[in-house]
């Protein structure tokens, strides 16, 4: 990413959840870091308080996978969205933040975050922004695609055997995610998936 406005060699990262938009954490980057994120995939930070890297997850297991990199209309503030491998905080919680409400109608917040989903991938694959791991999908193309798909559904398999809830749920996201983005290249929705399943359910 060009043009990034780093303070002190810093800048603030506001990581987010790309399934439900959940405010996750906020970190910091510097140059390093924001290339071995957009690099890997995978969110890495600067340490303030060890003034070192640090990539999430390495000890704990805890990854980030990078949906997005968004900047501010200043470019000194990034916005990083992810699908978690697990709690973003250091204490074992969801999100570093407390006493955020959590959504009332779970099938509307299901179909909401679809369809944002849907949204945000079909801006990424209209305009190709640098550092977008979805981008990055479309850019290498159908074969590509399929092939995450397939991935993504053996690890699912995975998971299922014997693995934790948790790491089932993260599994299935990731699915859900490489799903999302075949649906966009071929041109289909989700609203059409679920059509073709009332049928079946009738």
């Amino acid at each position: 990413m060009n043009d990034i406005q780093f303070r002190n060699g810093l800048v603030p990262a506001i990581v987010r959840d790309a399934r439900s938009g959940a405010i996750l954490t906020l970190a910091y980057m510097n140059a390093e870091s924001l290339q071995r994120t957009i690099e890997s995939g995978e969110t890495w930070f600067w340490s303030r308080s060890r003034n070192r890297l640090w990539k999430k997850g390495d000890t704990s297991g805890n990854t980030q996978r990078v949906v997005d990199i968004a900047t501010d209309c200043d470019r000194d503030a990034l916005v990083v969205t992810v699908i978690p491998a697990g709690p973003a905080c250091h204490d074992g919680s969801a999100s570093c933040f407390r006493n955020v409400p959590e959504p009332t109608d779970r099938q509307d917040c299901l179909s909401s975050t679809l369809q944002g989903l849907e949204q945000v991938l079909a801006q990424r694959r209209a305009e190709r922004p640098e550092g977008s791991y979805s981008a990055h999908l479309f850019d290498s193309g159908l074969d590509t695609i399929l092939k995450k798909v397939g991935e993504e559904a053996t690890e699912v398999v995975i998971a299922a055997k014997g693995q934790s809830k948790e790491r089932v749920v993260s599994e299935v996201a990731d699915l859900v995610f490489h799903l999302s983005v075949l649906l966009v290249e071929r041109g289909s929705s989700w609203n059409e998936v679920a059509a073709e399943l009332e049928k079946r359910v009738r």
